[in-house]
């Protein structure tokens, strides 16, 4: 899980970061960091739209290589 820090730097600096959901990169979810609580993280895609997204997911500046997804063990 991402730590609240990591959070509020990507929403202080306005970068856009990659949420990675599953192995399906067409999947990803890219955008700018809004809010966040304990459990879940809120990303403004592109097009204005707002997304609530588990924390547990990989998320890393969407510059950055794409991050493995995260899996249940």
């Amino acid at each position: 899980m991402i730590s609240e820090e990591q959070l509020n730097q990507y929403r202080l600096s306005g970068e856009k970061v990659r949420v990675v959901r599953d192995e399906l990169e067409m999947n990803d979810v890219i955008g700018i960091v809004v809010a966040w609580d304990d459990s879940s993280v809120v990303v403004r895609r592109p097009n204005r739209r707002v997304v609530k997204l588990s924390r547990i997911y990989s998320i890393a500046l969407a510059t950055e290589e794409r991050p493995a997804p995260y899996t249940a063990t």
